[in-house]
């Protein structure tokens, strides 16, 4: 099955996360296909907004970890000594890719169910506008090991205060609070999600496509020189993390338990992943 669905209907694309058996986690095919959606609604004269949505019980839950944690075999942690312009090349990339969101003429409006967390918050964030549902959740937890954020999206939208408190403790938030941080546009009740996210679509491609291309270009060209740096500098440090001490330390925790006790005990802080142990506490 593709990993991203394509859909017109009127004004309005419809790009939808695929892999609904895993929470849409990133595989290595997802980025790519999702820029080939994006490209694709971005070239439809009769499309004038996206709408980007995850299938099933959450928008995305981030990269598949079964594949590249707990796998021996995958693509993002190298033998030692690593060549970090081959992990550079992998998740730039992939950033790219995901910033395709922000780069395409036509605004793009993300709904968030469930989970945007890791790698999905890169993409939910990328978004031009982004609504959730109370109850959903966003964080980057890898923050805590084994991961930087590599579209940097979260000093962008919240400044470096409220973002050092979301990456320094590696923190999921509910939508509630992430409205009240300014993270994101808007938070409602999930009965109340699509709802809402369809009203604010359909008024939207409503607007003529050159007045809405104009109006993204001129707000986002005040940011993006600064934000492409600072993504070229956290793409570096991703692929640091992966291979520091600490991040190969989490990579054999998850061949050796499983990723999703590796991953409970980062999220817990229950882990001490510079002594590899757990912490006496």
């Amino acid at each position: 099955m593709p990993t991203v669905l394509y859909e017109r209907t009127g004004r309005i694309a419809r790009i939808t996360l695929n892999r609904p058996e895993v929470m849409n986690a990133i595989d290595d095919d997802m980025p790519g296909d999702l820029a080939a959606a994006v490209a694709r609604a971005d070239a439809d004269p009769d499309v004038h907004v996206m709408l980007l949505s995850g299938a099933g019980t959450a928008f995305c839950a981030g990269y598949d970890l079964a594949h590249y944690a707990a796998d021996p075999d995958n693509r993002i942690t190298q033998e030692m000594p690593w060549d970090p312009i081959r992990d550079y090349q992998f998740m730039w990339a992939n950033t790219q890719h995901f910033m395709s969101l922000f780069r395409a003429l036509k605004p793009v409006v993300c709904k968030v169910h469930g989970y945007a967390v890791a790698g999905g918050s890169d993409i939910a964030l990328c978004a031009d506008l982004t609504i959730m549902a109370d109850d959903a959740q966003i964080g980057y937890m890898p923050a805590r090991v084994w991961g930087s954020p590599t579209t940097a999206m979260w000093g962008f939208r919240l400044g470096p205060e409220k973002a050092k408190r979301m990456l320094f403790t590696g923190d999921r938030i509910t939508g509630v609070e992430a409205a009240r941080m300014g993270l994101v546009l808007r938070s409602v009740p999930a009965t109340d999600l699509d709802a809402e996210v369809e009203a604010l679509a359909d008024r939207m491609s409503r607007v003529p496509i050159n007045q809405l291309a104009m109006h993204k270009m001129v707000l986002n060209q005040g940011f993006e020189a600064a934000l492409t740096a600072s993504q070229r500098l956290a793409t570096v440090f991703d692929g640091i993390t992966r291979h520091s001490p600490e991040g190969l330390a989490f990579k054999a925790r998850a061949e050796q338990v499983g990723w999703k006790q590796a991953v409970e005990e980062r999220d817990s802080g229950r882990y001490d992943w510079s002594a590899d142990r757990p912490f006496d506490d």
